[in-house]
């Protein structure tokens, strides 16, 4: 058994490639193989989101606070809140993040193939992020 005491893991801030406005990454497990499932819990402030993104082995995302948006590419933006639980199949460009006056805060999870768990790819414009 193995217990990660909360404060033990230091937040992180995340990159300006990967998201847009503030946003802040709290490791909850990497995998220790031969699993390969990560998780992490992620904060967006108001406005704040990821970039364009997809995932081999697809991700899920459970709302804990907060109020956000999250896009499949063509798709409509979909409001989220606590308690929403989101899949985003695999290889499927998508995006999310707060909304532009409410924070959110998910827990990501997602699986590693080939020690990979994301490709992330442009920005979303103000245009498609103001829905």
């Amino acid at each position: 058994m193995e217990i990660k005491r909360i404060g033990s893991q230091p937040s992180g801030q995340g990159p300006a490639e990967w998201f847009t406005g503030t946003v802040r990454i709290d490791p909850l497990f990497q995998p220790v193989p031969p699993a390969r499932t990560a998780a992490a819990s992620v904060t967006f402030e108001p406005g704040a989101r990821t970039a364009w993104h997809t995932h081999p082995l697809g991700q899920t995302i459970i709302v804990t606070s907060g109020c956000g948006w999250a896009q499949l590419e063509g798709g409509p933006v979909e409001e989220i809140r606590p308690g929403d639980v989101v899949w985003f199949p695999p290889g499927v460009r998508h995006w999310h993040g707060a909304t532009a006056t409410t924070a959110m805060t998910h827990t990501a999870i997602h699986e590693l193939l080939d020690g990979k768990a994301v490709d992330w790819l442009e920005p979303v414009s103000e245009e498609q992020y103001r829905r």
